[in-house]
């Protein structure tokens, strides 16, 4: 049976439907932009899926970055295209953020969820020679009068920014903020002795602190996290401040409803591929499966949480 035909009926009789599923979808490779450069946790994310996608997709999902702004370029290209389910959008908290710094003149409205995939935390991370062991080491230089430590992020408005942003708010301090397109050129930055630190999740930091390259020296979150179990978080050393990413996938809003639903239920199978959650692990990326409505309400959620933090720390422009 032609493979395409039987992903069809498979779909028909997972989701109980009749024949207004039976539309002409996927009939050739459908694109997944990432808003970013290639390497950083985004990307990974998006490799992993694509892979794992071929088992439960009858058509290749092929990745394409598209970086810049913060994100905007590549979602504001997903945004124009024909609203045919052919180009998806790896969506990311940036989304709920950058509209409120003025960054950004769409919302994550103008998007149908297809679903969440992963949720991480930020993370303080120095070379591995630097002259700070503990965040406390770190926090007590960067209050020093006449000191602003450089603080690499993924961008002006990434929510690695405003993790950065909400820790100096915290303890009283200043850093430079100094913005790269992604994570990685960032990490590849402070790896270079460019800057001080970064402030991106474990997981685009994983493997050059494996290596003893870099020291993770804590994350913003409610507790520790899997694989990073001797980095304490924040909270633990008296600082209130948990900030995190979550990264997940959409299509323009006003995509057919059948081919919304195609996607939705292959998202689900691929998530469930323990081959994903393989893969997820080895690249210490958070899982955080939620269909699309829970993925709407984290949206609105953090639209909500942004809109009221983003003016308090002063950095609207």
């Amino acid at each position: 049976m032609n493979r395409r035909i039987a992903f069809c009926l498979a779909l028909l009789a997972a989701c109980g439907a009749g024949p207004a599923l039976a539309v002409d979808y996927p009939n050739h490779p459908v694109e997944l932009v990432v808003p970013y450069n290639p390497g950083g946790g985004t990307d990974a994310l998006a490799r992993a899926f694509a892979e794992a996608a071929r088992r439960h997709f009858p058509q290749p999902i092929v990745v394409y970055n598209r970086p810049g702004a913060s994100g905007v370029i590549g979602w504001q290209e997903v945004l124009n295209s024909k609203p045919d389910g052919y180009k998806l959008a790896l969506m990311t908290v940036e989304l709920t953020t950058l509209p409120h710094l003025g960054l950004q003149k769409f919302s994550h409205e103008e998007f149908t969820p297809i679903a969440r995939m992963n949720a991480d935390p930020a993370a303080i991370t120095v070379k591995a020679d630097a002259p700070w062991n503990t965040i406390e080491e770190f926090i007590a230089a960067a209050k020093k009068p006449g000191t602003e430590l450089q603080v690499g992020n993924s961008g002006n408005g990434s929510i690695w920014h405003l993790a950065a942003a909400a820790l100096e708010d915290r303890i009283g301090a200043k850093f430079s903020h100094i913005p790269y397109q992604g994570a990685n050129p960032a990490v590849l930055s402070l790896l270079g002795g460019h800057i001080d630190a970064v402030s991106v999740s474990p997981a685009e930091v994983a493997t050059y602190v494996a290596a003893g390259k870099l020291r993770m020296l804590a994350v913003m979150a409610d507790q520790r996290q899997k694989g990073f179990e001797k980095v304490p978080t924040l909270k633990e050393r008296g600082i209130d401040v948990a900030v995190g990413t979550w990264r997940g996938l959409g299509l323009p809003k006003n995509t057919p409803k059948e081919v919304v639903e195609i996607l939705k239920v292959a998202t689900q199978k691929t998530m469930q591929e323990p081959a994903m959650r393989e893969a997820m692990e080895k690249l210490s990326l958070g899982y955080a499966y939620g269909d699309d409505e829970t993925f709407r309400a984290v949206m609105a959620r953090d639209n909500e949480t942004f809109k009221a933090l983003i003016p308090k720390l002063g950095l609207k422009n």
